[in-house]
């Protein structure tokens, strides 16, 4: 088995070096300062659940140079994806599957549209992880799982090697039926933390133990959960409870990248996450007045990261 991780920041670092780590090989693309520092050093990971280091790497900067691979781990932002899928056709073999890793709801259709979707295993994590420095990148909390699965549920041949790959490289892993649903469970967390998160600009830790930042993570999953209903997405009825428990288990100094992104003044995945809800709420006449608040308060951030305003702070 050939694995290949396009993208390889906090998530594909890490994922992909669980598995370079167990003695799979692995192929990892990725750019600057941060490949030049895997050829030279290696992959070093800092994590809670045990440091470690992948030395030598191969890593490049050009996906087609890659070669085919078994498995592509499609780890970069949700607004890159278009373009990755593009810069991956030249090095997909006949039988390549190619899992999305972003976080949002909307990759796996996006990247099936330039790939075709026979070739689209659609995917999620649960995971904080970072890029720390060149060739270094920390995990610091959260379950380190990986969830992955064909459209329809079914348990195919690639599914169940690839599970047995990660399983194998100590990775908590999971193939659900509903693949669809998964997503979105991991929607209904990452986004009202990240949204919420970012308008505060306090990790999770304090989101949870204050009355009102906590009342509005729980009224934005109500929000998700009512879309999701509405788009026919099969989310347990507990779903709120059930995340905010997660959301009690997480390391108190977490932050979402999105949160992280904006306040460095990069890019963000605003559109995928926040602004994701506001649409699906338009379209299926559903009322998210919270998404709607908390994306007009970060759309001036991120207009200025994608250079289409100017302030100062």
């Amino acid at each position: 088995m050939r694995i290949a991780v396009f993208g390889t920041g906090g998530i594909g670092g890490y994922f992909g070096g669980r598995l370079a780590k167990a003695g799979l090989p692995v192929v990892f693309v990725a750019r600057g300062e941060h490949l030049r520092a895997l050829r030279r050093e290696g992959l070093h990971v800092e994590s809670v659940a045990g440091d470690f280091t992948v030395r030598p790497v191969h890593a490049t900067d050009d996906a087609a140079a890659a070669g085919a691979a078994d498995f592509v781990l499609l780890a970069v932002k949700s607004w890159q994806v278009h373009e990755a899928a593009r810069a991956l056709l030249p090095s997909l073999g006949p039988d390549t599957a190619v899992v999305t890793l972003q976080n949002g709801v909307e990759a796996p259709w996006q990247l099936a549209e330039v790939v075709g979707r026979e070739r689209v295993l659609p995917g999620t994590v649960r995971v904080f992880s970072q890029v720390a420095g060149p060739g270094h990148v920390r995990h610091g909390g959260g379950p380190g799982s990986i969830a992955f699965g064909e459209w329809d549920g079914r348990e195919s041949g690639r599914v169940r090697r690839l599970r047995d790959a990660f399983a194998g490289a100590g990775v908590p892993v999971e193939t659900p039926d509903d693949v669809q649903a998964a997503l979105w469970r991991k929607f209904l967390f990452v986004v009202p933390m990240g949204g919420i998160g970012a308008v505060a600009r306090a990790p999770v830790g304090v989101l949870r133990s204050m009355p009102g930042t906590r009342r509005l993570l729980e009224e934005a999953m109500r929000e998700i959960l009512a879309v999701a209903r509405a788009r026919g997405v099969a989310l347990p009825a507990d779903g709120v409870e059930e995340t905010m428990a997660f959301v009690d288990a997480q390391p108190a100094a977490g932050t979402s990248s999105l949160q992280r992104d904006l306040a460095a003044g990069r890019r963000s995945e605003l559109d995928a996450w926040v602004g994701a809800v506001v649409r699906f709420g338009e379209q299926a006449g559903v009322d998210v007045p919270v998404h709607r608040f908390v994306h007009a308060c970060l759309l001036p951030l991120e207009a200025r990261a994608r250079r289409e305003v100017e302030f100062a702070d």
